[in-house]
């Protein structure tokens, strides 16, 4: 899809496009109402921009739009509307060991009790060792930290998207 396409869709197709690039509403509708964009730079400025302004709720929603790393079952079940970006992001966890992704499961369900959040990570081009290791490098970090983390590699994650888009 071209970016002027992007800026000519309806509105609600709008929203609709820019949720599977994030989940956050205020930001969804930030990039809705900030069209039409100039080029692929004032697109992610916007992005940007909008991400600086969202509160912990709204990453709370954005995150619960992601499938907990490895759980490839939830990409078909709970997040079907993301499932082809998400799968292609998560390629790694794909060829893992059952080793590895049992261990990925259990720091999962370690982190979100400790935090309340799922683990968030730009997982392209990155195995499903190199995501245990980061999970287990950021399961000692405070909540506030994590929240930080998360909202950085959400916005990784999300700029990434809008580049499949175009």
């Amino acid at each position: 899809m071209s970016l002027a396409t992007v800026n000519e869709l309806p509105e609600l197709d709008a929203l609709a496009l820019f949720r599977t690039c994030c989940a956050a509403e205020p930001w969804a509708v930030g990039m809705t109402e900030g069209r039409p964009y100039a080029d692929a730079v004032a697109l992610h400025r916007q992005a940007d921009a909008l991400f600086a302004r969202l509160s912990e709720s709204d990453w709370l929603q954005a995150f619960a739009a992601h499938p907990k790393i490895g759980d490839m079952s939830s990409l078909q079940k709970k997040y079907a509307h993301t499932a082809a970006l998400a799968g292609s992001e998560q390629a790694g966890a794909q060829q893992a060991t059952a080793d590895v992704l049992q261990r990925l499961k259990d720091g999962n369900d370690a982190y979100d009790r400790k935090f309340g959040f799922i683990f968030i990570v730009c997982a392209t081009n990155k195995s499903a060792a190199k995501m245990l290791d980061l999970l287990e490098a950021r399961l000692p970090n405070t909540r506030a930290q994590e929240l930080v983390n998360a909202a950085v590699e959400q916005a990784k994650i999300t700029h990434l998207r809008l580049d499949k888009h175009l």
